[in-house]
């Protein structure tokens, strides 16, 4: 680890005690005032501290923030699993979970269908953001400016005639999905393979992951599909219960 690095670490612990002003993080970090102000800029940039009025510092806002983010990355696939599992039981197709972590969209979870045609999707791996239904559920939880913001910067591949054609036609998509409190990819990533998807909500109500089941032609069409919408996001309202702490709006039912 390089000295710079080490030393501006070094100073969250330090401020973890307290606020300190410039001549006590100097003192504490043995370097000359100018270094450990130089230092505070850069963490004071990132949001990881913040200068009070009288001049000391304090951990930022953003520290809490990521440390809150990391916590629930962590634990929001422990709780989700066994849900997961069940509907798997009970429609036989596959289940993703995903979460939005700064410019992608990760499957955190899967559990496999039963039948002999399998989706091609692997744990840890980003989705095809502009088609995917858990793309489309986490996006349009962002605030207005921000779902604006990330539609003008993505790319439009036409994966297939069904697939959303630009910006303008994804807000729209994404207002839908703000006001259903749902998203499908019918064909639109692949024509053969239709997808349903439901938010998993925080105890502040923001969406902190989204589900979905999954499945190919072959298998079931997209209208009978479409059919599994209230297990689907019943069993999203049962893991959003467990995971903020409230109990369940209803438990998933065949």
């Amino acid at each position: 680890m390089s000295q710079t690095v080490d030393r501006a670490l070094s100073i969250l612990p330090l401020l973890a005690e307290g606020p300190a002003d410039l001549g006590q993080v100097a003192d504490r970090l043995g370097v000359h005032k100018s270094t450990a102000l130089r230092l505070l800029r850069t963490l004071l940039e990132h949001g990881l501290v913040y200068r009070q009025s009288d001049q000391r510092y304090r951990l930022g806002a953003r520290l809490f923030a990521l440390a809150q983010e990391a916590m629930e990355s962590l634990d929001i696939r422990e709780i989700a699993h066994p849900h997961l599992v069940r509907l798997n039981q009970q429609c036989g197709h596959t289940v993703h979970l995903a979460v939005h972590e700064e410019d992608e969209v990760l499957y955190i979870d899967k559990v496999d269908s039963r039948y002999p045609v399998r989706m091609y999707s692997r744990i840890g791996r980003p989705v095809a953001v502009t088609v995917a239904a858990v793309a489309k559920v986490l996006l349009a939880d962002l605030p207005e400016p921000e779902r604006r913001a990330v539609a003008e910067k993505l790319d439009y591949p036409p994966y297939t005639p069904r697939s959303t054609p630009h910006a303008s036609a994804f807000l729209d998509e994404l207002a839908a999905v703000r006001e259903q409190g749902w998203a499908a990819d019918l064909g639109g990533h692949e024509e053969s393979v239709n997808c349903v998807a439901a938010p998993v909500r925080g105890a502040d109500g923001r969406v902190a992951a989204a589900m979905s089941v999954s499945a190919p032609n072959v298998v079931v069409t997209a209208e009978e599909l479409l059919t599994l919408l209230p297990l689907v996001r019943s069993t999203a309202n049962a893991i959003s219960g467990e995971y903020s702490g409230r109990t369940p709006v209803e438990k998933a039912t065949a």
